[in-house]
């Protein structure tokens, strides 16, 4: 019988295709065994992934010289399936074992934020070819040789290196006339110990099963320091053999080796795995977290700060999957910041703002990223407006977790010169619309038993701004932090935490404006950061007060203003 090769599914759909022929060369042959042979063919039909198109084969970017012996719709499920695990773990730092083929590389690369990293396995180096611009030059980082020199180099324990030279040229196994692809700040094998690791871990680690002592591999990343903590191991060909690489074993025993592979993937006590039948095979395996009661044992304390309280772990406390939030002033600026902080982590946001089409949009920002969102059109200074915010939350999602009370204005003028009027439409909005959000949203937390209200007060609760006047804002930012401390005395007791958020001055449009832009200069000076800050440098803060990591803290004023305050 003529040798095939591909996936399991893939396999398994050509063989059942085959039967299915000869069931209709053959006579005799009973009609229910050929129905039940054509029906087991239109079914694994169904299974093969390789049908199954991800996109257009002409979108893909697929190099023409490449030959992988897959089809490309198949190779793409794979390289889709890597690519959604990388953004589901959020990595940072790639090391890729099997040799691959320019588009995979680019692919994965492409995903990675801009500080990522994507270390790959070469077989050699070409010398003194000419360098080119790329946009990947700062990810991808080649490194030169075995598989088990770069293992012994993350172990800090340093190969013979001898003969290579910079700069270095990718050479693409598995091309028919390898493209040339060049990367400037490949680093020569004598540069391999500083890139490749001084204790560097990884996010994602890719390894290839039909490799020589790949169980070895296996054992060395999964029980050494390099896979971090929420690592995920991606074991390719453990099925099927695919993409052979130049380490691979003979053709005799790959499958065998696949076999022993998935065995030991499969009784490692310390990780739990998944194994799909997609690019020859992938089995995605990462630590295992159990929690358990306190147990010492050699010296090491089991207790909860080594599994996380209630069983979680530090980033994952600050998850707010599952709360309700409000952002008043969400349509713009920092409360724009803080809408897109607590949607990310996990949360359903109300965007509140005097303006609807300003809050539409921030909304419709959200749900671009799949986060739930609505838009509410209100002027906090008004008690009916605030009720009416309060209540349709409620409606919508059943609670009120998280109260974001940032909405505010700011009239400058000497204080001689300051109007009643200026002052009460300062502290209408500042600190009654304020006082009036935090009672409303925190009768609803008290009847919940828990809730975290974060208000914004400002660095002039601190300190008096200057050159500018503003004396009604600054006095009014100063009420928010003493409400803010009041409240946060008062409901702690009954699951209520009050904290605000005190900027600096911060980086927005009006700041460049022809009123203020002379001011800069003068505000920059008094900055030991030397900057102002961004609506980003405040967002981390939003969520760490709206999530339980700051169930201790109350009524406290967290200053973020580059150190502003304390000159």
């Amino acid at each position: 019988m003529q040798h095939l090769s591909g996936s399991p599914v893939e396999l398994l759909a050509a063989y059942l295709s085959k039967a299915s022929d000869l069931c209709k060369k053959i006579d005799g042959l009973p009609e229910e065994l050929k129905s039940c042979v054509q029906k087991a063919f239109t079914l694994s039909e169904g299974l093969n992934v390789s049908k199954v198109t991800q996109k257009e084969e002409k979108d893909l970017p697929i190099c023409k010289n490449i030959q992988s012996g897959l089809s490309g719709n198949l190779k793409n499920t794979g390289l889709q399936l890597y690519k959604l695990l990388l953004h589901i773990n959020g990595a940072k730092t790639i090391l890729q074992l099997p040799l691959c083929p320019e588009y995979d590389i680019k692919s994965l690369a492409d995903c990675l934020p801009e500080d990522g990293k994507l270390v790959v396995r070469a077989s050699e180096s070409h010398p003194g070819r000419q360098q080119e611009t790329s946009p990947y030059n700062k990810k991808i980082h080649v490194q030169y040789g075995s598989t088990a020199d770069i293992l012994k180099m993350s172990q800090g324990r340093q190969p013979i290196t001898e003969g290579l030279q910079d700069p270095c040229v990718l050479k693409i196994e598995g091309c028919i006339d390898p493209p040339n692809i060049h990367f400037p700040n490949i680093v020569g094998v004598n540069d391999v110990i500083t890139l490749l690791l001084r204790g560097e871990q990884f996010d994602m680690v890719f390894m290839d099963a039909t490799e020589q002592n790949h169980i070895n591999y296996y054992n060395l990343i999964i029980n050494s320091n390099m896979l971090k903590m929420n690592g995920v191991m991606c074991v390719q060909n453990i099925f099927m053999k695919m993409l052979p690489s130049r380490e691979n074993i003979s053709d005799d025993n790959w499958e065998t080796a696949a076999r022993e592979m998935t065995n030991v993937i499969n009784a490692y006590p310390g990780t739990e795995e998944v194994h799909l039948p997609v690019d020859g095979g992938i089995s995605i395996a990462r630590r295992k977290y159990v929690s358990a009661e306190m147990e010492v044992k050699d010296g090491i304390v089991k207790d909860v700060v080594f599994y996380g309280y209630n069983g979680y772990r530090i980033l994952d406390r600050m998850r707010l999957d599952g709360k309700v939030a409000y952002v008043t002033g969400g349509g713009q600026g920092i409360g724009r910041a803080f809408a897109h902080a607590l949607g990310e982590a996990g949360a359903k946001v109300a965007i509140v703002d005097m303006f609807l089409e300003k809050a539409e949009i921030v909304a419709n920002e959200l749900k671009l990223k799949g986060i739930q969102s609505v838009a509410i059109a209100a002027d906090i200074s008004k008690n009916e407006d605030v009720k009416r915010i309060m209540d349709t939350i409620v409606t919508n999602w059943g609670r009120i977790d998280i109260a974001c009370n940032n909405a505010g204005i700011n009239m400058n003028s000497a204080s001689e010169n300051t109007t009643l009027e200026e002052w009460d439409k300062t502290f209408n909005v500042n600190l009654r619309g304020l006082f009036m959000c935090c009672q409303a949203s925190g009768r609803v937390m008290l009847s919940q038993g828990y809730g975290k209200i974060i208000n914004t007060a400002s660095m002039a609760s601190l300190i008096v701004p200057h050159p500018q006047k503003q004396l009604a804002y600054n006095t009014s930012k100063a009420g928010v932090v003493k409400l803010t401390q009041t409240l946060g005395t008062e409901w702690i007791d009954r699951g209520v935490r009050v904290n605000c958020i005190s900027p600096g001055i911060v980086d927005t449009p009006l700041i460049h404006s022809d009123a203020l832009k002379p001011l800069v200069q003068r505000w920059l000076a008094d900055i030991p950061a030397g900057r102002l800050a961004q609506v980003t440098d405040l967002q981390a803060a939003v969520v760490y007060l709206a999530s339980e990591a700051s169930d201790y803290m109350t009524g406290h004023n967290l200053v973020i203003e580059g150190g502003q305050s304390l000159w």
